[in-house]
């Protein structure tokens, strides 16, 4: 039975509306979740009155507490709330799609950059990756770290994850700090409002699609193998979307540990793909589609593609619309609260972590190098650019040398 909604907007809307409001965002949404939240707050509670800044951050908050991508989670459940099934499958697609088209289109010129300047450029794109990793793990440690226990946990995080290098490790990192939360952080954070919100559908269809997070989860690894085939690809993007908390630039240790570990890719075409889904729109993990098209098998590029992004998305949102009808009461836990504070500590360690390896240890070749990165990230501090503006840059200082 659907939940009586708190929100001030009387009239219906329809999928299609939430598919031309979404597709604006895809269009025009530069700057990572972060910024993609702050759209998200402009768009549907201040403009449009979708939802109140109560609901708002109720959603927020469940898209914070899960595995899976924040932004693209926080825009599906806002989907499907207003516009019920179809309405979260709208702005899934529009929001994504732009994004999508523009890393597939930056594949078909992956064979013109073969030469010495093209080279270069790509290593420009490894340049904007180191960038924008550093000034999101600074921008991460403040406002997620504010207190010693979390800086705490974050320096630890980092160094686990220096010191061990499987993708287990950061499962186990994750798990270790959601420990530390419930025993020490309970008592010093404050628990999300919670507030009733629209659902087309109850805690019994809930725990159906929790249940079927899990099934995949497990299920995946026993029919896949190490061979680049469609089933294996459904499985790598799956565990590292149903297994990376934080999204964005979070998931990258992740598929770097999936596709290229197993040498289905080189770490140049990951870290140029990298580079260049910081310039554009929408979700950063619409990267999950660059890397499809390039992984050889008997599909066409666009079935890899497809395969890849599809899985790489539903972890996240079988367990946002499978746990939103049991949010409310865990809202109101401060168990709750302090597990979440203290995961989103091990995040910033997590990424730390990343920002080292392999993004500093593939972008950054000499001092030359080093000292434009730190020039960029005081610019991209002070000004807050668009990332379209770093890319240009990072590629110039990187081409140039090569003319001259």
């Amino acid at each position: 039975m659907a939940e009586t909604s708190d929100t001030n907007q009387p009239e219906s809307v329809t999928a299609l509306d939430v598919f031309i409001a979404f597709l604006k965002l895809g269009l025009t949404s530069f700057g990572g979740p972060i910024a993609h939240i702050g759209y998200f707050r402009t768009e549907f509670v201040e403009q449009r009155r979708w939802v109140n800044e109560q609901t708002f951050a109720q959603l927020l908050a469940t898209s914070q507490f899960l595995p899976g991508p924040a932004s693209s989670q926080l825009g599906f459940s806002i989907g499907l709330i207003k516009a019920g099934w179809l309405g979260a499958l709208a702005a899934f697609i529009a929001f994504t799609l732009p994004s999508v088209l523009l890393l597939l289109g930056f594949v078909a010129l992956l064979p013109m950059l073969s030469g010495e300047i093209g080279q270069a450029a790509i290593h420009g794109l490894k340049l904007v990756a180191c960038i924008i990793v550093a000034d999101a793990v600074i921008g991460m440690a403040k406002s997620l770290c504010p207190d010693w226990p979390r800086r705490l946990i974050a320096f630890a995080a980092l160094a686990a994850l220096l010191l061990i290098t499987t993708a287990f490790a950061q499962v186990i990192v994750i798990g270790v700090a959601a420990l530390l939360g419930a025993l020490f952080l309970s008592n010093k954070t404050t628990p999300s409002s919670a507030t009733r919100i629209s659902l087309p559908y109850g805690t019994g269809l809930g725990a159906v699609l929790i249940v079927t997070f899990f099934v995949l989860l497990v299920g995946l690894p026993l029919i896949a193998n190490t061979d680049a085939n469609l089933v294996s690809i459904a499985d790598a993007f799956y565990r590292a979307g149903a297994l990376v908390f934080g999204g964005g630039h979070v998931v990258l240790p992740l598929l770097e540990d999936s596709v290229v570990t197993n040498g289905w890719l080189a770490g140049e075409e990951f870290l140029a793909g990298y580079g260049a889904s910081q310039a554009i729109p929408g979700p950063m993990f619409a990267f999950s589609a660059y890397l499809g098209a390039l992984i050889p098998t008997e599909s066409t590029s666009y079935t890899t593609a497809f395969v890849a992004l599809l899985f790489m998305f539903l972890p996240g949102f079988l367990l946002m619309a499978g746990v939103l009808p049991f949010w409310r009461k865990m809202a109101d836990s401060p168990t709750a609260a302090g597990i979440l504070a203290a995961v989103n500590a091990a995040v910033v360690g997590l990424l730390a972590a990343a920002l080292y390896d392999p993004i500093y240890t593939a972008g950054i070749r000499e001092h030359y190098d080093l000292m434009m990165a730190f020039l960029g990230l005081a610019v991209l501090q002070k000004w807050r650019l668009s990332p379209l503006w770093l890319v240009m840059y990072c590629v110039v200082i990187s081409v140039v040398p090569v003319l001259i």
